[in-house]
């Protein structure tokens, strides 16, 4: 059953403008977008931290306090958290699309140790909010065998059989976060996010996720004149996405109101790959042809987000349709692609 009680008291429930709020992962795609989320909202003491180089973030804000370091590192995490940080919010993870998951499986199992080890530095030093960016990953996979999905309830990831590596990190880092709360009183809000897609984001090098993966296919074939593009398994594979926006408004509101969770960040609006390409190809004007590659990563055949408990907890969820959020999408990875064509 979903928690919705919160153990801090009401005063505390809520961000203030004055409150030392800690963005792990603020380099990263939803971590910028966070980060410019509570900056146009006059919150003013933020401290944005990645392992990146600065100059690799998708966001970066001078007003902001800027940390390049590895949050695998306690050390690192105690440094981020000094001075009254009151409120964290980890996005920070090793991780990209399936192509990544699926070849990098130890390499997101090693996240467990930048959550581990924020938990204890903000246990140490009395945060107030601790808000963990888990996945819909989590959730067992006999549960997504068919393309004709029954949509996942927060309880659909026990028994567990997570994705491997990925999967596995996410579900015993949330168990972390509960332990945490039950043991040492550290407020902690924990947030399943499914397929998040937008602008300010991978779009290449194999860390995208299908919505930018399939812009780029027909962005690269309108600029390059080609006819054909590949996608990745049969396409009848079904999934939801959910747009950065509105994946940026749950995770705050979770945050501010302490809502525990697990909860869903999810789209319910089912679609078929082959039907999301449909969608960009009528975006982008183009008919092509498509190539099957049955031999590559594909994920589970059926996901999609049941949305009854945010809902209820929340009186909230996702709203903005597959295809406002694709023609944002697409023409932000356009841009960017001409972009480099015309250097």
């Amino acid at each position: 059953m979903l928690n919705t009680s919160c153990s801090v008291s009401a005063d505390r429930s809520r961000s203030t403008k004055n409150d030392v709020v800690v963005v792990c992962g603020a380099g990263g795609f939803i971590g910028g977008h966070l980060v410019a989320s509570l900056r146009r909202d006059g919150i003013t003491n933020i401290r944005a931290v990645d392992q990146k180089p600065l100059d690799r973030w998708f966001q970066r804000f001078d007003d902001v306090e800027n940390f390049q370091v590895d949050l695998q590192e306690l050390a690192a995490c105690r440094r981020v958290l000094h001075g009254g940080a009151q409120c964290v919010y980890n996005l920070a993870a090793d991780m990209g699309g399936m192509g990544f998951i699926e070849y990098n499986k130890a390499l997101c199992m090693l996240s467990v140790l930048i959550n581990t080890h924020l938990l204890k530095a903000a246990r140490d030093v009395g945060v107030e909010r601790f808000f963990f960016a888990s996945s819909a990953c989590v959730y067992a996979a006999d549960k997504q065998a068919s393309p004709d999905v029954i949509p996942l309830k927060e309880e659909d990831a026990y028994p567990a059989m997570p994705e491997d590596g990925y999967g596995w990190e996410k579900l015993f880092s949330e168990r972390m976060c509960r332990h945490f709360t039950e043991d040492f009183d550290l407020p902690t809000c924990v947030a399943r996010y499914h397929n998040v897609y937008g602008s300010h984001g991978s779009y290449a090098g194999g860390r995208e996720k299908a919505p930018a993966a399939i812009c780029r296919k027909v962005i690269s074939a309108q600029l390059e004149g080609r006819n054909e593009i590949e996608i990745w398994g049969d396409g009848l594979q079904t999934r939801s996405f959910t747009y950065i926006d509105d994946c940026i408004t749950g995770t705050r509101m979770m945050s501010d109101h302490c809502i525990p969770g697990p909860l869903n960040i999810g789209s319910s609006e089912l679609v078929t790959i082959n039907q999301l390409v449909d969608l960009v190809e009528e975006i982008a004007g183009v008919k092509l042809k498509r190539r099957y590659n049955l031999d590559a990563p594909k994920g589970v055949n059926g996901r999609n987000s049941d949305n009854t408990k945010i809902r209820a907890v929340l009186n909230w969820e996702p709203a903005i349709r597959l295809r406002e959020g694709m023609e944002k999408t697409y023409r932000w990875i356009y841009d960017e692609m001409a972009s480099l064509v015309t250097r």
